[in-house]
């Protein structure tokens, strides 16, 4: 079976990036670097805890990234999610529900397993207090969505 690999289009900060991301989940390293004569990267691949992507400095045209796509982080508890949100909105732009850009323009969504769970709770007003505590938050904090689905259950 082929493997599938996300590509990603850089204007001339690949290497930054790569080095970037690395630096902020476990297991993960720069692999290849194709280097132009000058010595800059071409082309490359990095190794986030397991997933390879690829990577191009092809120039502006087409470096512009938007949340079309985006990626996102199943965290187990809300140390995680302060982990990733910190570390990848840090020179980004927080956005709302769990969901921020980072220096690079990736769009990335930091979401505890939690949230899902109070979603999926079967009573209904649980779940919606805990949809509408998120709707108003940037980063997703655990407790705040525990409150809300607790107070809606009283």
């Amino acid at each position: 079976m082929p493997s599938i690999t996300p590509c990603l289009w850089f204007d001339a900060n690949l290497e930054e990036a790569a080095t970037f991301y690395t630096g902020i989940f476990p297991n993960s390293s720069v692999g290849h670097l194709a280097r132009m004569p000058d010595g800059s990267a071409l082309a490359g691949d990095f190794n986030l805890d397991g997933l390879t992507f690829q990577g191009i400095n092809g120039g502006p045209m087409f470096a512009q990234f938007t949340e079309a796509i985006s990626f996102s982080i199943s965290c187990a508890d809300q140390v995680e999610v302060d982990h990733y949100w910190d570390s990848l909105v840090d020179g980004g732009t927080p956005s709302m529900c769990g969901w921020l850009k980072d220096r690079f323009g990736l769009s990335w969504q930091i979401v505890p397993r939690r949230l899902i769970e109070l979603l999926s709770d079967p009573d209904p007003a649980r779940a919606q207090a805990a949809q509408a505590a998120m709707l108003g938050m940037q980063k997703i904090v655990v407790a705040d969505l525990e409150a809300a689905a607790k107070g809606a259950s009283v």
